[in-house]
């Protein structure tokens, strides 16, 4: 090589050094947007704060405990709505691919705002009262959440593949809409499934 070409080649590698030096300073002046999937998620977790030990065999005059969370990863602060609601196996659960929630009214509502990147979880105490079993159907008139009765007329017939008369308890996920000024259902929810067992 001669020298020329030596020249050439320190020049190079100066500017692609330089260049690789000055990245970080450039990423202030110049953004580098990268698109982000934007969305909300909610879980549940038994007693023990762990996706484990689930109540499942329920009866009257009992408190079970889970928690309920909320993470928010929309790009900005979210309000949400968590709705507590109750069913037995032949009532509707929200149909997420219509975006339309359960038509059952709710029993009991969490009002909260999240931080972008942040979460929320609350521990949620839930029990019957007002039961009782006519053959091989179970009546329940009562759900209890966090100390409060709320008055229900529920029952489920005796379910011989589970060996139960089961309902379930989920929470449904909702988020203020700006445009509607009102909360809309947010597609997403969660519950578990449990075997009433009336004495």
């Amino acid at each position: 090589m001669d020298i020329k070409e030596y020249r050439t080649l320190f020049v190079v590698v100066t500017l692609v050094l330089a260049l690789v030096a000055a990245s970080p300073a450039l990423s202030v002046v110049v953004p580098f947007q990268v698109a982000s999937e934007r969305f909300s998620e909610i879980w549940l977790l038994g007693p023990g704060h762990m996706a484990e030990d689930y109540p499942f065999d329920v009866g009257l005059n009992e408190t079970y405990n889970v928690f309920v969370g909320v993470g928010n990863h929309m790009g900005c602060h979210e309000y949400y709505v968590v709705y507590v609601k109750f069913r037995n196996q032949s009532q509707p659960l929200p149909d997420s691919d219509g975006s339309m929630p359960s038509s059952l009214p709710p029993l009991h509502e969490f009002r909260f705002f999240v931080a972008d990147g942040e979460a929320w979880e609350f521990p949620v105490a839930f029990g019957f009262c007002d039961g009782l079993v006519d053959g091989d159907v179970v009546f329940v008139g009562g759900v209890m959440i966090n100390g409060v009765v709320f008055g229900v007329d529920a029952f489920a017939r005796w379910d011989s593949e589970f060996s139960g008369f089961c309902f379930q308890l989920f929470f449904e996920l909702w988020r203020y809409d700006f445009e509607s000024q009102g909360f809309m259902f947010h597609n997403r929810f969660v519950g578990i499934w449990l075997n009433m067992t009336v004495s």
